[in-house]
């Protein structure tokens, strides 16, 4: 936590007005990154369904299509961000090609995400996408990957068989959207009903999922596709999956017990920038790898998110506060919270024993 003196050590007046000229998202930018990324991938998806399995080529092909299906889906982040009423045609793409077929439409994060990010929710119960890791047991951090491989399959019983189920029982319909229609990590988040912010069609990409999902394993089962397509599929899935999750481990500090409520400031310092090289930005696409500066200015669009951070560094590096969000690469921030974990473990077990 955040004393007053760091608070008032803390440039945020000066920070603000080193990025003020590039709050404005470029639509230009954003469709040539997605369409690039979702054709390369569908295109890489379907040399690996045809190619001889486990060759050489399947193997290259399929590797491709993880890290360009990775970059295309995490656009569902800057959908969460952009401001009402934009990027209409954009979301609408979107979903058609990267965020239906791969059950995460983008209602899933509509309104939950933008919410992670208000000072009097982030790091409280309220919060669906912060967990305690660094002062729980390590396990914790182990379950939380593990649970990749399952997931995709999950996503698949959430839209094949509770969306027409729990429209047939109202009851039923209300767990499912508190319970299993948000991309979180916190397990007891639950969802309100007011917790959407630009996709007021939800039901429409809830029954679209639903109509991909049965189209497809409807095909396969008749003969019409082959059954590997889901046997690939599933297989960039978790790959996908479990990329995100060691990225979002490295996102945060995540010492914060949910006591109190936090500043900007300290979702600043409780957050992580590992700015690294090209490779960095295969496992933290879209601005993600500079995610402390993006809690300073959550409305920054992700093109110029390395070029804020840039600034405030150079600008600002002399202050100790701006610096101490860095990390040195994902090894680097996996380690130092599974040592903090570890360490909080070991409290523990000392203070019951």
């Amino acid at each position: 936590m955040a004393d007053n003196t760091t608070q008032a050590n803390f440039p945020l007046y000066e920070a603000r007005a080193l990025v003020r000229d590039l709050m404005t998202p470029d639509p230009r930018i954003y469709w040539l990154d997605f369409l690039f990324h979702i054709v390369l991938g569908w295109t890489a998806f379907a040399v690996a369904l045809h190619t001889s399995w486990l060759s050489i080529w399947q193997i290259l092909s399929y590797c491709v299509a993880v890290f360009a299906f990775y970059r295309a889906a995490i656009f569902i982040h800057e959908l969460a961000h952009l401001e009402r009423g934009t990027f209409k045609l954009f979301r609408l793409v979107w979903n058609l090609t990267c965020g239906i077929p791969f059950m995460i439409p983008s209602f899933t994060y509509d309104g939950v995400h933008y919410d992670h990010h208000k000072p009097g929710i982030y790091g409280t119960d309220k919060d669906g996408e912060y967990l305690p890791f660094a002062t729980q047991h390590p396990s914790g951090l182990v379950g939380y990957v593990l649970l990749s491989l399952i997931l995709p399959l999950l996503l698949v019983v959430r839209f094949l068989l509770l969306t027409p189920i729990s429209y047939l029982i109202p009851p039923l319909r209300k767990i499912v959207w508190e319970r299993a229609s948000s991309l979180t990590i916190n397990p007891a988040y639950i969802r309100q009903a007011d917790a959407v912010r630009n996709d007021h069609d939800w039901r429409l990409q809830e029954w679209a999922a639903f109509l991909f999902a049965a189209i497809v394993i409807s095909s396969v089962m008749l003969g019409k596709l082959p059954w590997q397509v889901l046997l690939l599929w599933y297989a960039v899935a978790v790959a996908i999956f479990i990329m995100n999750s060691l990225r979002t481990l490295a996102a945060h500090a995540y010492r914060h017990e949910g006591d109190h409520s936090l500043t900007l400031v300290e979702q600043y310092l409780d957050s992580v920038n590992i700015p690294g090289n090209f490779l960095t930005a295969l496992w933290a696409p879209v601005g993600l790898r500079y995610h402390a500066t993006h809690h300073l200015f959550m409305s920054l669009p992700y093109h110029n998110l390395g070029k804020a951070h840039r600034r405030l560094v150079q600008e600002l590096g002399g202050n100790d506060l701006i610096m101490q969000t860095r990390r040195n690469g994902l090894g680097h921030a996996l380690k130092q919270i599974w040592q903090e974990s570890v360490a909080a473990a070991a409290n523990k077990n000392n203070t019951q024993s």
